[in-house]
């Protein structure tokens, strides 16, 4: 049998320790998410160092992880919860009780505004047109209210759809558009600016995105109580560089004297899930050898296709890098449903297991039903080895988002 019979000391599947994936998941039901509840106390650890040692305060980002029954193993080493509206922001008032909830939408409803003032304690505004309609109501129901700036400096490639910064983006205010649109009256409004610019990246993006905002937007910050940094910081990664993350947040900190928020989501859940599956079948085209698996990565894994990326393959290689090429696709009719091309020691086989890392991000809270596929069932992983079931799913999960149950 092919797919997991070699160890994998890679650090999507750390959590592992090079147990056995058969005797841990060889009865779990597939495909479905097992979430490592070990890995995520140890990012909430070295997330909470951090805060500690700079008094910096650190938020989840719910919009990369939000399965709220592990929200007690993440909440000691957090101040509280990011929300991008208002089911997010319910959902960390309720979930992470007693913790500061954060919001920043694009733009805000009429409709959901006041019911969003009962779970939101700061509310950030993308542009001066949202905090002229909604900064008062907000200021007047007692929240801390923060604008979206952006410094216009971008420091990524190859991910445009996830650059903040790009040409023409609709995220956060320039310093132009703030030289034109910002009265006094708004300025007085605001306790806090916001920026977000990065997308798994390292500290040296961060500096230099902060030596942006110190140019564009520096005057105003030294009237400011706070400044979030947004998200995107893959602080928990291996070889991440802390101490320069550091010295950006105290550098804020000094020079303006606010306090510096951060809000992480991937780093919250960095390496901390996995995502099973088993082979249904095995053809070859060409000179192409195909697996067809019962996980789909334009149902379970969009990021796969939206990044695009190739997820970590429990005891996998690159292509040519072992004897057995397989290029692994989902049992869709997307022709592009194809999870990437892996190398294994032996030939795939019907029935055998699979497991994709990196799987608490970006997944749960993301996938689909298209074309009638079932929504993995999620399970967590305690550190003795056991696994629980949090949730299933079934054919009324899938027909009630569609219609009127009857």
């Amino acid at each position: 049998m092919g797919g997991c019979d070699a160890g994998d000391s890679r650090p999507p599947f750390r959590g592992l320790a090079g147990r056995d994936i058969r005797s841990l998941f060889a009865e779990l039901p597939t495909p479905c998410y097992i979430l490592d509840e070990e890995m995520l106390r140890h990012n909430g650890e070295i997330l909470s160092g951090v805060a500690r040692r700079t008094g910096c305060r650190i938020l989840l980002a719910q919009k990369a992880f939000s399965n709220y029954d592990l929200y007690p193993v993440l909440a000691p080493y957090l101040a509280g919860t990011e929300a991008s509206g208002l089911y997010e922001a319910r959902l960390g008032a309720e979930e992470m009780s007693g913790k500061e909830v954060h919001v920043f939408c694009a733009a805000y409803k009429d409709s959901e505004f006041e019911e969003l003032l009962r779970y939101a304690d700061h509310i950030v505004f993308n542009s001066p047109r949202q905090l002229e309609k909604f900064g008062r109501r907000a200021k007047q129901a007692g929240k801390s209210v923060g604008l979206r700036i952006n410094p216009e400096c971008s420091t990524q490639e190859g991910h445009a759809i996830y650059d903040p910064c790009a040409a023409g983006s609709r995220m956060g205010t320039t310093r132009a558009q703030w030289d034109e649109k910002m009265s006094p009256d708004l300025i007085g409004l605001l306790d806090g600016l916001h920026f977000h610019t990065l997308c798994e990246q390292d500290a040296d993006a961060l500096e230099v995105t902060l030596h942006a905002v110190e140019e564009r937007f520096g005057d105003i910050l030294s009237t400011m109580k706070w400044l979030n940094f947004g998200g995107g910081h893959h602080i928990t990664r291996p070889g991440y560089d802390i101490e320069r993350l550091e010295r950006c947040i105290q550098k804020a900190q000094q020079m303006w004297g606010v306090q510096v928020y951060l809000e992480p989501g991937e780093a919250c859940a960095l390496h901390a899930g996995y995502l099973a599956s088993r082979v249904l079948d095995v053809l070859q085209n060409g000179g192409t050898r195909i697996a067809i698996l019962d996980a789909s990565a334009a149902c379970h894994m969009p990021d796969v296709l939206e990044m695009p990326y190739r997820p970590p393959l429990y005891g996998a290689g690159e292509p040519e890098e072992k004897p057995s090429v397989f290029r692994l696709g989902g049992p869709t009719c997307l022709a592009g449903d194809v999870i990437g091309d892996y190398s294994f020691d032996a030939p795939l086989e019907e029935g055998d297991l699979l497991l994709f890392g990196d799987m608490a991000i970006y997944s749960t809270c993301k996938n689909n039903t298209f074309n009638g596929m079932p929504l993995p069932g999620i399970f967590v992983l305690h550190g003795d080895g056991s696994t629980e079931c949090l949730k299933s799913f079934g054919y009324e999960d899938f027909k009630e988002r569609l219609g009127r149950t009857k």
